[in-house]
């Protein structure tokens, strides 16, 4: 691939990158909540999950400079799409924030080459297995809503 080439993926790939890197802030958020309000019996899933997100968040955020763009900061806070006043709701608050990321890691596969696509394929397939557990099934298709 020539260099110019090379320029015209990476430029093709940074919204998408840049929308895995903001699912990522809302996800590191979204953790925070989940955790103030899951029961004791998922506390140290979630105490994973938000690890993971962290450092994921970190790699999308390596990956934007990469392209040659300049990552988006993370917001002070994030509308949460439905209450979570129990443990029952934060259970499903963390399902749909995983649900989230196979989407945009799903964009990013498509939009991505070479090892950003694999990094995109990877978070899409730990996602989707998160979502799996948080929401005790899986759907076919994760990440492509066009297929659910």
């Amino acid at each position: 691939m020539t260099t110019s080439q090379r320029s015209d993926a990476d430029r093709a790939a940074v919204p998408a990158a840049q929308a895995a890197l903001a699912a990522e802030h809302a996800a590191v958020y979204g953790y925070g909540v989940v955790g103030g309000r899951v029961e004791e019996e998922h506390a140290a899933q979630a105490r994973e999950a938000y690890d993971v997100h962290r450092a994921r968040r970190d790699v999308m955020n390596r990956a934007v400079r990469a392209l040659g763009a300049e990552p988006e900061a993370a917001a002070a806070a994030y509308a949460l799409p439905f209450p979570v006043t129990d443990g029952a709701s934060a259970v499903r608050l963390a399902a749909e924030l995983e649900s989230r990321l196979t989407a945009v890691y799903a964009d990013l596969v498509r939009a991505s080459t070479g090892s950003l696509r694999g990094e995109a394929a990877a978070g899409l397939r730990e996602a989707a297995v998160r979502a799996a557990r948080w929401r005790g099934g899986s759907v076919a298709f994760p990440g492509l809503a066009e297929r659910a």
